[in-house]
Order: C-alpha cells, then sequence, then structure tokens
C-alpha cells in the first residue's frame, strides 16, 4: 500500500486490511502516538436508526491530551475543532482510513501559538495511517 496522501484538509491511504482489521489497526497506531478515542461514531447505526442502509463508516474522535491541553491553553474556543477526527470506511470492499490535518484547522485562528501544536499533531497522525498502511502490507 502506499503511503497516506495528502487531502485539503486531511489525509487518506487505502489498506490492504478488512474494515474491522483497519479498525483495530488504527487505534493500536493513534494509542502509539499518544491519542486515545474519545469518541466512536458508527454510520452504520446512526441511519439503521432513520431505516436506512450506509456502508461501514466510523468516525473515531482521536485526542492527544497533552497536545490539547497546549492547544486550549492557547486559544480557549478552540475545543469547538477538537477532537482530530479519523475515519475507517469501506468503499466498494475497499478499506479506506483518513485523518484530518490539524494545521487546517488552526488556519481559521488567528493565533501563530498553535501553528506547532498542529504540526506536531498532524505528523502523529500521519505517523499513525502511515503505520496501518504498513502493518497491512506485511500481514
Amino acid at each position: 500500500m502506499n503511503a497516506a496522501t495528502q487531502i485539503g484538509y486531511g489525509h487518506v491511504v487505502e489498506v490492504n486490511a478488512s474494515f474491522d482489521e483497519a479498525l483495530a489497526a488504527v487505534t493500536k497506531a493513534l494509542e502509539a502516538e499518544g491519542f486515545h478515542i474519545v469518541s466512536d461514531i458508527d454510520m452504520c447505526q446512526s441511519a439503521d436508526a432513520l431505516g436506512q442502509e450506509f456502508r461501514p463508516y466510523r468516525i473515531l474522535g482521536a485526542c492527544n491530551a497533552q497536545l490539547a491541553h497546549l492547544a486550549l491553553s492557547a486559544e480557549p474556543q478552540l475545543g469547538l475543532f477538537l477532537p482530530c477526527n479519523v475515519v475507517v470506511q469501506d468503499i466498494d470492499g475497499r478499506t479506506i482510513v483518513s485523518a484530518i490535518n490539524p494545521t487546517f484547522i488552526v488556519q481559521s485562528a488567528s493565533n501563530r501559538s498553535l501553528k506547532h501544536i498542529a504540526e506536531d499533531a498532524n505528523a502523529r497522525l500521519l505517523r499513525a495511517l502511515n503505520e496501518v498502511a504498513c502493518q497491512a502490507k506485511v500481514t
């Protein structure tokens, strides 16, 4: 598999793993980078509640407490953009993992002290995505 590709607001990678395998691998890789999953939205369940079907699609809210503390100390309203979302989805039998680019988020804030925090968070998320892609290649 390839390394994660940058898109306008995040990063995306297709992995050679099942949806469930990728979900477990993403959680493990995020934890290795200091993130904890603080929210987990299952779009299948949400669609089911509406009487509709939807492909496997999970939105994981990932939070690195240390980085969040630094960012919120510098910009109290930044919590509107937290946590960092990571998505695991199945598109026509292909497992796709994507993550927000925190540097995109802080562009909305005029606080320059957030730049290095966002760059750190972005590097960690990118390493996690690439780790998932590498693990899937090997297995």
